[in-house]
């Protein structure tokens, strides 16, 4: 019998760079489990009524969003990921469009996000030889509250002292530009992907890459509508009642901050910062009572 909603183990993975806590996960290999069963195993087992009609079409039974919560201690190498077309031309199931919503992070706290000038991909490459790429680069000073949208394509790195939360598209399809010439455990230079980043990169430039908005509270305020998720940032600290009764998608709430009760279609729990709930596209009506920040994401 499918539940009203679903806690899962959070996968810890430490790094080179600091950790990743991966929430909600269906990467082969790395399935987060909620009562011992894996992710992928509950969308075989309840399809439509889990992740909605169309998205099961979709995606059959390969769960379409990984959600991870990132603390980097040291900065994260300069990377890229492929579009989807790019990624099966290079023999990879799909590629990868995300965001970062930034939490309470480091007063120092900076990361890249997209070129601040324009290059093609001879220049990228002679820039990556001669350790001056992110010299192109755009980069933010971050503080709790930023957003940033990263479609496949656009080249970034997440720097020491930021904590945040990531929504992707299942996939770990990474494409290592730079990695200020760090080495592994054993001693070697990390590896680089320079051609099929090359190939991966969207040279567009933009006047800003950060997501724009104002802050509100008790009220939905969406941030990101792409092809792959829809997410909106609530700020609550009143009573609020959210109808999905319309909504033929699964619904993920990362907690960010504070804590309050959440009855999902009149059965009760909890959701804090650090924590996420999976609802069923079935769920049709969901209270929230209490003082929390969270992000609500679906497909």
């Amino acid at each position: 019998m499918m539940q009203k909603f679903y806690r899962f183990e959070p996968l810890l993975k430490t790094l080179i760079w600091g950790s990743e806590s991966w929430q909600i996960s269906g990467v082969e290999g790395s399935e987060t489990l909620s009562g011992g069963e894996s992710l992928n195993a509950l969308v075989r087992e309840f399809g439509n009524a889990l992740v909605g009609k169309d998205n099961y079409a979709r995606f059959g039974n390969e769960f379409p969003l990984l959600i991870k919560f990132i603390d980097a201690h040291q900065d994260l190498s300069i990377q890229v990921h492929p579009t989807d077309e790019i990624a099966h031309r290079q023999g990879k199931p799909r590629g990868k469009t995300e965001m970062w919503y930034v939490m309470d992070s480091a007063p120092e706290a900076k990361l890249y996000n997209g070129l601040r000038q324009a290059i093609t991909p001879g220049q990228y490459k002679k820039m990556v030889e001669q350790d001056t790429i992110c010299e192109a680069l755009a980069q933010y000073a971050v503080s709790e509250g930023d957003c940033f949208f990263i479609p496949a394509g656009r080249i970034h790195a997440i720097g020491a002292g930021c904590y945040l939360a990531e929504i992707q598209q299942t996939s770990d399809v990474t494409y290592r530009i730079y990695d200020y010439g760090r080495r592994d455990k054993d001693g070697n230079l990390r590896q680089l992907h320079t051609e099929e980043a090359a190939e991966s990169i969207d040279y567009t430039v933009l006047d800003d890459y950060r997501t724009r908005y104002t802050p509100i509270k008790n009220q939905s305020q969406e941030l990101v509508r792409c092809h792959y998720f829809t997410t909106s940032v609530y700020d609550l600290n009143e009573p609020m009642t959210i109808d999905y009764s319309d909504l033929d998608s699964f619904v993920i709430l990362i907690g960010l901050k504070g804590k309050a009760t959440v009855t999902v279609d009149g059965e009760q729990t909890t959701l804090s910062g650090g924590e996420t709930l999976l609802l069923p596209a079935t769920v049709s009506e969901v209270k929230v009572d209490g003082t929390l920040k969270m992000l609500e994401t679906y497909v």
